[in-house]
């Protein structure tokens, strides 16, 4: 098993990740640059965060149109666990690998500190060692995460159960205070149709070990690795 970090210039969490997968999951992980046009040999893919070009025309649009994302498109199709983290969930979106925008924080400052979610649902790569309803601690570091969908997009989104993750208060419950960029449906994370792509706002690999305050973001990457494991 070998999962693919994505560096693109202006990355700045591919080592973050790198060390949970590598040093605290036991995973083979591997950096590798944006130039690069096969991933066949990978069975997953991380888009960490970071500002990539600079977040230039829109967060993520650029690296959204590089080639190497041909070659993710390619593994998603397959149904092969890619996700996406902070500006990596905004290079989802720009590619259309997931559906909605991310916009400037209604109020709009880059928002950096602790955030609960909700899991919304279990039956997918990535959150299979949760429990559905549960809140978790994995804080935020944005500017650019207010989470946009039409109506008709928001409504697929709930009908497929394809919202992973909200923001919530520390009961667990949705409220407009506990929303920190005024994101639709306080919508903090979502996948794809086939619920192998993930992308989300907060950063999990900030929230791996106990020494950082939370280890609650550890189980999305084992539940990535043991789907890889079982497949």
């Amino acid at each position: 098993m070998s999962i693919a970090i994505i560096q693109f210039g202006g990355s700045n969490c591919d080592l973050d990740v790198l060390h949970v997968l590598q040093d605290v999951v036991g995973t083979d992980a591997e950096l590798v640059w944006y130039k690069e046009e096969n991933l066949d040999r990978f069975e997953g893919i991380v888009i960490p965060g970071g500002f990539s070009y600079g977040d230039y025309l829109r967060a993520g649009a650029i690296a959204a149109r590089t080639p190497i994302m041909n070659s993710i498109k390619k593994l998603a199709d397959e149904g092969k666990p890619v996700i996406g983290i902070c500006n990596g969930f905004q290079v989802l979106t720009e590619s259309g690998l997931l559906s909605g925008a991310l916009t400037t924080n209604n109020y709009p400052k880059f928002r950096c500190e602790p955030k609960f979610l909700r899991v919304e649902t279990t039956d997918t790569p990535f959150t299979s060692k949760f429990k559905k309803g549960e809140a978790i601690s994995v804080p935020i570091a944005h500017m650019e995460g207010n989470f946009y969908a039409d109506e008709a997009t928001l409504s697929m989104l709930e009908t497929n159960g394809q919202v992973a993750f909200r923001y919530v208060d520390a009961q667990g419950k949705v409220t407009d205070e506990a929303n920190p960029n005024g994101s639709q449906e306080n919508i903090a994370g979502i996948v794809n149709t086939k619920k192998n792509v993930l992308g989300m706002m907060p950063h999990p690999e900030r929230a791996s070990e106990d020494i950082l305050g939370s280890h609650d973001g550890l189980r999305i990457f084992e539940s990535m690795t043991e789907f890889i494991s079982q497949s």
